[in-house]
């Protein structure tokens, strides 16, 4: 009877054995896969998180390339603005208009349109507009467009 009761014992230990063993390998499993699927998770955000590195660089040297030349134009148009107001400040706008007012409105005329017709080429237009019948030449006196400042 002994040897039953043993017999019974060892069966028992064997079967728990065997069971906690079947279950470490269902648990193992379900982990490995849990883990390969988090894995897999983590290598889709790691390529996102380059591609978007790789984009981020770019458009900063795009950007910094357009803020350059931004500065070289910004430096131009200050140039410019120095050169208008030297010119400015050479003539004497009232003594002009009262020596010849027509020809004081033509050189008026024509540096405004020019400047429109640069401000069109500068915003994607042609800047080849024809004049503005206002701003044609007068056949009697010859003013009209006179852009030579």
């Amino acid at each position: 009877m002994i040897k039953l009761y043993v017999m019974i014992l060892v069966l028992a230990v064997l079967g728990s054995v065997g069971y906690g063993a079947v279950w470490y390998y269902k648990d193992t499993q379900e982990r490995l896969a849990t883990l390969q699927e988090n894995n897999a998770k983590l290598e889709t955000a790691l390529e996102t998180s380059e591609a978007s590195i790789e984009s981020l660089q770019q458009d900063m040297q795009k950007f910094a390339a357009l803020n350059q030349e931004l500065q070289v134009q910004l430096q131009k148009a200050e140039a410019y603005g120095d050169e208008l107001r030297g010119k400015l400040s050479r003539i004497n706008l009232v003594q002009e208009a009262l020596r010849d007012a027509q020809q004081l409105e033509g050189k008026m005329n024509g540096a405004s349109a020019k400047l429109w017709r640069g401000i069109m080429e500068d915003t994607g237009g042609s800047g080849d507009a024809p004049l503005p019948n206002w701003l044609q030449p007068d056949p009697e006196t010859g003013a009209g467009d006179q852009s030579s400042n």
